[in-house]
């Protein structure tokens, strides 16, 4: 299985033949995205442009791509025939279980008028003995799931866990491989020392990876 970070939250895995896209946004840039391989499947966690290219993703998905969103994003994205999730929902991707979790999207003024996140959604996909979970755009929140690979959001600003507590967080997930992300955005930059110092102050390694920096598992 290879997975890769691409600029922001849009993560790759590649698995027995297929590929998935999460959050594959606009933040991303032109050259990066040429490296997106044709999707077979594209899942969504919200409804903001930083997590869904609708344009791009349109010129580089096959003709069989499925897409998963919650009701909400769908509805932002009328263009795009979406199967729709909800929190709690497990979705089979050609023998690819995908569990839907919860992510509770942060506020501030400025998301009035349209911009509000009311369903969010992480997933956690279990693929070849591994378990896989990306947890959205969420502030820090009660889990009980464990994963051996976790992509955590650390930007805070309101809007999405800090490094305290993403950290924290990725503790009680007992994740033996933790990646860092959702720090690039230019409106809301993360202070990546204090990220490193945070989760080495719980002794826990985290990788900070290049955007289209790929691993194995």
């Amino acid at each position: 299985m290879n997975i890769t970070k691409f600029t922001h939250a849009c993560v790759q895995i590649e698995t027995n033949g297929k590929n998935i896209l999460i959050d594959g946004g606009k933040y991303s840039l032109e050259e990066e995205k040429s490296n997106w391989k044709a999707p077979d499947f594209v899942l969504v966690t919200h409804k903001h442009g930083d997590h869904f290219d609708e344009e791009f993703i349109k010129t580089i998905k096959k003709e069989d791509t499925r897409f998963f969103a919650t009701s909400e994003t769908a509805k932002a994205y009328p263009n795009t025939t979406f199967e729709i999730v909800k929190e709690g929902d497990a979705i089979d991707l050609d023998e690819i279980k995908v569990i839907v979790k919860k992510a509770i999207h942060g506020f501030l003024p400025h998301l009035k008028g349209g911009n509000e996140i009311f369903e969010g959604a992480g997933y956690v996909f279990e693929l070849e003995g591994k378990k896989i979970y990306l947890v959205g755009d969420s502030i820090c929140f009660d889990s009980d799931v464990k994963c051996d690979v976790l992509f955590v959001p650390v930007c805070n600003h309101g809007l999405v866990m800090g490094p305290f507590e993403a950290a924290a967080f990725a503790k009680e997930t007992g994740a033996g491989i933790i990646v860092p992300y959702h720090y690039d955005s230019p409106n809301y930059p993360a202070d990546m020392d204090r990220v490193k110092r945070e989760f080495e102050k719980l002794k826990l390694g985290c990788r900070i990876l290049a955007n289209g920096e790929s691993f194995e598992i």
